[in-house]
């Protein structure tokens, strides 16, 4: 095995590791709430679970300074494990107030997304350092693979498993997985190599502030472009599975489509990125292209709904607007997939330009934007529908889409 190929397979277990959060709170919550009679705006406010991962620049700068990235990757992957042990141990809601019970769920599940959140500063930051230029098609086609089998495996088939599968025994066995991961992360030979060549020497009073980070090569063009480039694909996404569920679709039959089915096609989606950008695809040209086509299917979706949300329409098995809503479903996600790997690539090769003792902060800079336009229509999408309605919402974000494209048009010459 060459180093190449070990770095990308360390950096794959880590990754599938770090996915597991993501898609119990993405694939699996939201199904279970809105089939228990939820309104889609409050299934909505449930991505507030989410929070942490929006305040990674508050400790973005300790793990530039204090310490190696290994040792927070280390930490943060068994406190991981920790807080799913003690979600195993939780009484079930029945034996006591159901307020209660909800409210130290809710705790523990907010505990998760911090030690997520933190373990994603320190796993990135090690990306960042390990892959060299030509490796970063290919380490972002890993990452992202990887963190989506991670979010199948705690989503989608989790969905397909839950009424067999007790609560304690689900959160014991990720338990489980993280203590192992926290153990490769902290002996795997090549983080430990990393470590002793991080600077002896790094004081806190050596923090940079935003403004040098933002003046790092090609930063402000790259945040705009993250923040916006998955508005609308992430409020059609967020909406269109509950709206599937609402028309007769089986929560089972949605988890298998939504979880599993729609997430091999975003790895396969993914993967074509990564192969592309190997065979020395430009990456603007490509993410150009993608944006165009997904463009294309999402206005091909909107106009699906219009249709579904006619008197009279259905999804029964066999019929034309079922198989067409499963197909728009599994096209959205090879395409979102596709953009995601090429937008990942040049995440970090902008974060490559800062230097060492800012690379940290930088990264986690574009991460957070890149999450929080995931999470403002992810949270906003249900209360978008209630209040201005399905067609008038779901065009809103076909317009969305639209504004990644003009933000192509304006790229910086250091990142074209």
């Amino acid at each position: 095995m060459t180093a190449a190929h070990g770095k990308l397979l360390l950096l794959a277990g880590l990754y599938l590791v770090q996915g597991l959060p993501y898609g119990l709170q993405s694939g699996l919550l939201p199904v279970l709430l809105r089939a228990r009679g939820l309104s889609l705006t409050r299934v909505g406010l449930a991505k507030v679970l989410y929070a942490p991962w929006l305040f990674k620049l508050v400790w973005a700068p300790l793990v530039d300074t204090r310490g190696t990235p290994r040792d927070w990757l280390s930490f943060s992957t068994a406190a991981l494990g920790l807080v799913c042990g003690l979600l195993a141990a939780l009484p079930p809601a029945e034996a006591g107030p159901t307020g209660l019970w909800a409210a130290l769920a809710g705790l523990l599940l907010l505990l998760l997304n911090l030690g997520a959140a933190v373990q994603d500063v320190a796993l990135d930051t090690l990306a960042v350092q390990l892959l060299e230029p030509a490796e970063l098609g290919p380490g972002n086609t890993v990452q992202v693979v990887a963190y989506k089998l991670g979010s199948v495996l705690a989503g989608g088939s989790l969905l397909a498993l839950v009424p067999t599968l007790s609560w304690p025994l689900l959160f014991l066995f990720l338990a489980v997985i993280y203590w192992l991961a926290a153990a490769l992360a902290w002996a795997a030979p090549a983080l430990q190599t990393l470590a002793t060549l991080q600077p002896k020497d790094r004081p806190l009073c050596r923090l940079r502030s935003l403004q040098e980070v933002l003046g790092v090569p090609g930063t402000l063009w790259m945040a705009g472009f993250v923040l916006t480039y998955k508005l609308g694909e992430q409020g059609a996404s967020s909406l269109f599975p509950l709206l599937l569920l609402d028309r007769g679709l089986s929560a089972p039959e949605l988890g298998l489509w939504n979880g599993v089915g729609a997430m091999a096609c975003s790895i396969m989606g993914s993967s074509l990125g990564g192969a592309l950008l190997a065979r020395h695809w430009q990456p603007l040209s490509l993410l150009k292209s993608v944006l165009r086509a997904r463009l294309g299917g999402l206005a091909c979706q909107t106009a699906l709904l219009f249709h579904l949300d006619t008197p009279g329409v259905n999804l029964n098995p066999g019929t034309v607007p079922r198989e067409a809503a499963l197909l728009s479903l599994c096209l959205q996600h090879f395409l979102g997939g596709l953009a995601t790997t090429v937008a990942f690539t040049l995440m970090m090769r902008c974060s490559q330009r800062a230097p060492s003792a800012l690379q940290a902060t930088h990264y986690s800079l574009l991460a957070t934007l890149e999450l929080l336009g995931k999470l403002l229509l992810g949270m906003l999408a249900g209360a978008l529908v209630d209040w201005l309605g399905l067609q008038l919402c779901f065009s809103s974000f076909l317009a969305l889409t639209v504004v990644p494209l003009l933000f192509l048009g304006l790229v910086p010459s250091t990142l074209a």
